[in-house]
């Protein structure tokens, strides 16, 4: 390993200290072919390995979907950060110290990360003075390492000691109002968080998004009054959607749970903050929850949620559901499961006695005197069963234990239950195998006929055709979005950096290249990317300040880019061609079909001649 002689920037650093089969591989299974290796893609499904990797050129390339890029951008796709984020992961594990970063770079987004962090310390402070809190919390099963480890903290029933405290340390009114911590009113602003035991989340490389809080305040006193006392009173209390938070993006705990996820191949999913503590503490480090976010199925938020459940499904394909065993959990759990079996994801759910939460079930609480909780836990994972056959189950024994529905009523009941809670479950899995498998043991277990299963299935199927199409569209739209994307945040990364160059003493600014060729290629990016530009600008001083082959890099990514909107403009040639076949057109499309099809071609054998 080549060790920097300290006078490069952190990612030439990072670049000799970590080799990019070395980040890759701790990602997923790397097979070599000759002085490459080979994969199956993370960031598409697929069946035979169209993911490479080049030592040589410090990069990888998947012929499947395009996605390509060094190490800085197989961390960002894969654990979902911006560029800053990655760099704390790799620098972290490069043993390369940040200290040197200049506030004066920070962007707004950089700003937010430190108030959070800020806000942390705070409230830890308060925890460590507030005995009736802690005393709580160990209670509950916590311990001390516990406690610290996942940064819990405490803070008091006061309108504005977080903001006064906040203030004090510099940070402007709107960074604390657009962090989601303090709501402004015409009488000025007050702590959004008020009485409350607080849990940090973190985004995949540690830094803090946002918090969730639940009230101490109804087992110590009342809740704070004013125009929010409703509001105030509900047991948690969650950070908004932020400029780093989105409620869809991000599970809690994910940060402290990835590499166990990996390791052990498959992740447990819960509700609350002291479900997942307590698990983690129990030794099961590979649980997330989704307390504090969310695992949206609306029509406009696909691409979050595919960005929230997708990652886990890069980590690992099988996932056991382990909600609270009220109605709420159950219908948490069937939710959740249904977007989990969309991706191909092998879904289990926990089976749990009635008005206990796993937090309960770990801590012994809900057990006889002598009973460990953390053995109860181990046998209700072990025991999880398919979500297919847990529905199945639950309906069955419900019915069963109906004895006023004679047995003709509880037969059509069952059967209408199937039809409408069990086999939108079996048409969201992609394999013709398992769909016959789950109509097998469906039939097996309720006396139903499979061939009326196969008959209704194919019904549900019709209904739910335009569901399936619009999450077929959010994959193929992320997989677009995942290929152009970062080739297109560092080319106008560039093209900022070039364009805030100071002027020199000749009136000619000292750039490097000229900006108006990017922008004038990326004209519609620039405007969806120009609300991060500060951010941009640093991450193109760090790659780009000292690299004599800048020319080299800005085309091959701009044939990158250009060999993307082909794609595009190719896909919807194909589409025109069908519905003008017949025409006259069609001529002219298929001219401008094999146009595009040259030059792409031309683009292709240009990389490769390099």
């Amino acid at each position: 390993m080549k060790i920097s002689n300290g006078t490069n920037s952190p990612v030439q650093q990072i670049k000799e200290r970590l080799s990019i089969e070395e980040i890759v591989s701790s990602y997923i299974k790397l097979d070599r072919v000759g002085t490459n290796f080979k994969a199956k893609c993370p960031f598409h499904n697929e069946k035979t390995p169209s993911f490479f990797v080049s030592p040589d050129r410090a990069s990888y390339y998947c012929f499947g979907c395009g996605a390509k890029g060094d190490i800085f951008t197989f961390i960002e796709e894969f654990e979902g950060l911006d560029f800053k984020g990655a760099l704390k992961i790799l620098s972290e594990r490069a043993g390369i110290s940040l200290a040197g970063f200049s506030r004066e770079k920070e962007g707004e987004k950089e700003r937010l990360y430190r108030v959070m962090e800020e806000s942390t310390k705070f409230f830890e402070k308060n925890l460590v003075g507030s005995k009736e809190v802690l005393l709580y919390l160990k209670g509950r099963g916590l311990e001390d390492k516990t406690i610290k480890d996942f940064r819990i903290g405490f803070v008091k029933n006061d309108w504005r000691e977080l903001y006064n405290y906040l203030q004090k340390n510099g940070f402007s009114d709107k960074e604390i109002e657009l962090a989601g911590l303090t709501k402004k009113t015409e009488k000025g602003m007050y702590d959004r968080f008020r009485g409350r035991i607080m849990f940090p989340i973190s985004d995949s490389s540690g830094r803090i998004t946002a918090f969730s809080g639940r009230i101490f305040s109804a087992e110590g006193g009342s809740a704070s009054g004013g125009e929010d006392f409703k509001y105030e009173q509900a047991k948690y209390l969650n950070s908004p959607d932020t400029p780093i938070f989105s409620k869809s993006a991000i599970l809690y705990g994910l940060d402290k749970a990835k590499d166990s996820i990996r390791k052990n191949n498959f992740s447990i999913l819960v509700e609350g903050q002291m479900d997942l503590v307590l698990s983690h503490q129990a030794g099961f480090r590979n649980t997330v929850a989704t307390s504090g976010t969310a695992l949206s199925d609306s029509t406009v938020s696909k691409e979050n949620v595919i960005s929230n459940l997708g990652l886990l499904r890069r980590l690992s394909t099988n996932i056991v559901l382990a909600f609270d065993a009220d109605r709420a959990g159950f219908n948490a759990s069937t939710r959740a499961g249904k977007i989990a079996l969309s991706f191909g994801m092998d879904v289990k759910v926990v089976s749990l006695p009635e008005g206990v939460d796993p937090a309960d079930l770990i801590s012994g609480k809900c057990l006889p005197a002598g009973r460990q909780g953390v053995d109860a836990w181990h046998a209700a994972i072990r025991n999880s069963k398919h979500i297919i056959e847990f529905i199945l189950d639950k309906i069955l024994n419900n019915n069963k234990e109906d004895t006023h529905k004679n047995r003709l009523d509880s037969a059509r009941l069952v059967g209408r239950e199937i039809k409408e809670r069990i086999l939108p479950y079996v048409d969201s899995i992609e394999s013709s195998i398992e769909k016959s498998y789950f109509i097998k043991l469906i039939s097996n277990k309720s006396g139903i006929a499979e061939d009326a299963l196969i008959e209704d299935l194919k019904k549900v199927e019709s209904e739910l055709k335009s569901e399936t199409e619009e999450t077929k569209i959010a994959k193929e739209n992320i997989g677009k979005k995942m290929r152009k994307d970062p080739i297109e945040r560092r080319l106008l990364g560039i093209a900022f950096w070039q364009e805030s160059l100071p002027i020199g003493q000749t009136g000619i600014k000292n750039r490097i290249i000229d900006p108006e060729l990017i922008f004038k290629k990326l004209n519609k990016a620039k405007e969806i990317y120009k609300n991060i530009k500060e951010d941009l600008i640093y991450e193109a001083e760090e790659f780009y300040s000292n690299n004599e082959n800048l020319d080299k890099d800005i085309n091959e990514m701009l044939l990158n880019v250009e060999e993307e909107y082909l794609n595009e403009e190719l896909a919807e040639k194909m589409m025109d061609l069908q519905n003008l076949k017949g025409k006259k057109e069609e001529i002219e499309i298929l001219k401008k079909i094999n146009e595009i099809n040259k030059r792409k071609e031309n683009i292709k054998n240009n990389r490769f001649k390099k």
